[in-house]
């Protein structure tokens, strides 16, 4: 059964985009929310990136200038209480 899923890059962006990609594969819907510091310019990440495209997936980030929709405290909070389950990286 799918189920609203989010995931939270606080420690590792990269993983954290590689395991919201790989969750839709199960049908699920999936929100990625970027964390604490600037998601680094890198080969692994820019691939990454492309994968969450393909996986219809948009990033979106709680630290400002790096390109994506902003999440605010309000809004993180009312995201992780309306997911079914969330997953830290």
């Amino acid at each position: 059964m799918a189920k609203p899923i989010l995931v939270l890059g606080r420690r590792d962006h990269t993983e954290a985009m590689r395991v919201a990609a790989g969750l839709t594969i199960f049908g699920h819907t999936v929100r990625l929310i970027l964390m604490t510091s600037p998601v680094a310019d890198t080969p692994e990440n820019r691939l990454q990136a492309e994968t969450l495209e393909l996986a219809c997936i948009t990033p979106e980030a709680t630290i400002a200038d790096q390109g994506l929709a902003i999440v605010s405290a309000p809004a993180l909070a009312a995201a992780m209480v309306s997911a079914a389950a969330v997953i830290t990286l």
